[in-house]
């Protein structure tokens, strides 16, 4: 089984999108898939529709009273579940809280999972905290999606010197370039500068329409523009990310 933590410091860089993506085109490829919505925001699983007539408790899911397998759902696609976030703050809380308690809780919680799932996807929610940290050492890949400006460059070098700090695995971190503008020059010039760092993925995702029409669709966007160029961004950039973890 292998882990894959969509991730980045702040929001709005297309993880979200990235993620369900990535997990549709991985049960596409014949892979057992799981994707867990982690962030409080719940956008995987708007996406996916998936929305638990009864759901078990963060705290249960997270503590020896329950596992993972308790919240998982199937999707309308095959060899595709998910777990839907349990969006609201108070148990949110008690997620951050129960990670206070050990750096390994989350990898622990995955282990059961194991002989399941090939992938599993997380969508995590953005910022530093004990759950990140936890997210950070569950994964076996961190993955993390990077606008090619001033701004979002500066929380891709904030990650690094976390996990520097957190004396965590640097070789998780992984990057792609995401809402990409090459009309723009300094798109351009940050992609060139950082495509020396041998983290980033050559494949990239452009800032294109069609991704933002995934949420008017609650589908990935293979299912209602599988002929699109970002369509084609996807499917090339999940070929790259598969041959370099598999």
């Amino acid at each position: 089984m292998i882990v894959i933590a969509l991730y980045n410091l702040k929001g709005g860089v297309g993880k979200t999108a990235s993620c369900v993506n990535f997990a549709y085109l991985a049960a596409a490829d014949g892979y057992k898939t799981l994707l867990w919505d982690i962030d409080p925001q719940g956008s995987s699983s708007f996406y996916y529709k998936a929305k638990p007539k009864t759901h078990p408790g963060i705290k249960k899911l997270i503590t020896k009273e329950g596992g993972l397998e308790n919240a998982v759902l199937s999707t309308d696609f095959e060899l595709l579940d998910v777990i839907p976030a349990d969006n609201s703050s108070k148990s949110f809380d008690v997620m951050l809280e129960e990670m206070k308690n050990s750096k390994n809780r989350l990898k622990h919680v995955l282990k059961p999972l194991g002989e399941e799932y090939d992938f599993v996807f997380i969508d995590c929610p953005p910022g530093f905290s004990a759950l990140s940290e936890n997210i950070f050492n569950a994964a076996d890949i961190v993955l993390m999606p990077v606008i090619p400006t001033t701004l979002s460059i500066r929380t891709y070098y904030m990650v690094k010197d976390y996990f520097k700090e957190k004396e965590l695995d640097i070789k998780k971190m992984m990057c792609f370039f995401s809402m990409t503008d090459l009309r723009k020059n300094m798109h351009n010039e940050i992609m060139d500068e950082l495509y020396k760092d041998k983290r980033f993925f050559q494949n990239y995702i452009p800032y294109l329409s069609d991704v933002e029409k995934m949420g008017i669709h609650k589908a990935p966007i293979m299912e209602f523009a599988n002929s699109s160029y970002a369509a084609r961004s996807y499917r090339e950039l999940w070929t790259e990310i598969k041959e370099g973890v598999l």
